[in-house]
């Protein structure tokens, strides 16, 4: 069946209806060296919304915080139906070690700078961005819960963070009645899948919606990457393009353009664009809420919703699902093995529950 993108879905545990297909806008602004113009990305923004979509991601520092003004600017009396999402943590002025971080200080002060961009009462989602192994997580997790009792901001979630103190930080808030954690977001992909290792099932568990970020591997995914653009060969060095990017982030390798040609074949098969169905996999998942897409053009953005009407066989996934497939790791590996299962069970037959 296919879904169209007000087709809503609930984030996590929470209340909060949001489109299946969240607006990724990290391309707003052309600071960066690969994004979009204010007029091309107020299309972007229209033709999103105009499909009904509602779900927009943002931080405070994407393109110098262009990203923010903008938005600020295209959403006008549209803003009651949108849930805007915004991320703090990452350095907002060089130099003021202060400015960046997940503790108080950091947090109200970008909270505030992003209110002013986003010319807005309150932020429907605040995630934190980059953790850094340096706030307590009490101090995080009341900061955020006194800013929600303000009414500043509505829900809050966890990007980059490890599993273990996602789970941590969850129950301590359940304990003392703060507020919940009700999104992850996380990079994850056919060629990034590490995630379904501890984050994607803890997440589940606790209650987030996985929001992943990169779902088409930087670009990677979508068919514009060959053997010539493998490391080692003519890149050029010091680059601003987002292929320069992906290519100093060790993205483009045998592994994962082996990925990318398995994600051809099934779009040929289909009737449909590699990125549609790298997109749709993604979606398939049902621990996952909403994948980003992040467009720098109208036509991009067109082929990424086009990812909503693509229906995959069995067998598409099951060739997609072993393309990507990771070791599962420890203590996985052990725990799903015969010999695990006749140590804990024997013989016996367990239902597991439904």
């Amino acid at each position: 069946m296919s879904l169209t993108l007000d087709t809503y879905r609930l984030l996590g545990r929470s209340g909060l209806r949001v489109s299946p297909l969240a607006l990724g806008t990290a391309t707003f602004g052309t600071e960066w060296g690969w994004g979009a113009g204010e007029e091309e990305s107020r299309r972007l923004f229209d033709r999103y919304v105009e499909h009904g979509g509602n779900f927009i991601d943002t931080a405070t520092t994407y393109t110098d915080g262009s990203s923010e003004r903008m938005l600020g600017a295209f959403a006008g009396d549209r803003r009651e139906s949108l849930v805007l999402a915004t991320k703090y943590t990452t350095l907002r002025r060089p130099g003021d070690p202060n400015s960046g971080g997940p503790h108080r200080k950091s947090l109200f002060a970008s909270v505030e700078s992003s209110l002013r961009r986003l010319n807005t009462d309150y932020l429907d989602l605040l995630y934190l961005h980059v953790w850094d192994f340096s706030t307590p997580v009490e101090e995080i997790l009341r900061g955020l819960d006194d800013l929600v009792r303000q009414g500043k901001i509505l829900y809050v979630a966890m990007s980059n963070v490890p599993a273990w103190q996602v789970s941590r930080m969850q129950a301590i808030a359940d304990l003392r009645g703060w507020s919940p954690l009700v999104a992850l977001q996380i990079e994850y992909s056919l060629v990034e899948r590490t995630g379904e290792r501890d984050l994607i099932p803890m997440a589940r568990e606790m209650g987030l919606g996985v929001v992943p970020y990169s779902p088409l591997g930087g670009g990677l995914l979508t068919g514009k990457y060959s053997r010539s653009d493998l490391p080692g060969t003519d890149i050029p060095s010091g680059g601003t393009s987002r292929k320069d990017h992906n290519a100093a982030l060790g993205m483009v390798s045998e592994r994962n353009l082996a990925i990318a040609d398995t994600v051809r074949e099934v779009a040929g098969e289909t009737g449909h664009t590699p990125a549609q169905v790298a997109l749709a996999w993604t979606l398939r998942n049902p621990a996952v809420t909403a994948p980003v897409i992040g467009a720098r053009t109208l036509a991009q953005l067109e082929d990424n919703l086009g990812a909503l009407d693509v229906e995959l066989t069995a067998a598409h996934l099951a060739r997609l699902d072993e393309a990507g497939a990771i070791e599962p790791g420890i203590p996985h590996g052990l725990l799903a093995s015969a010999h695990a299962r006749g140590a804990t069970r024997g013989k016996l037959t367990i239902q597991p529950r439904g």
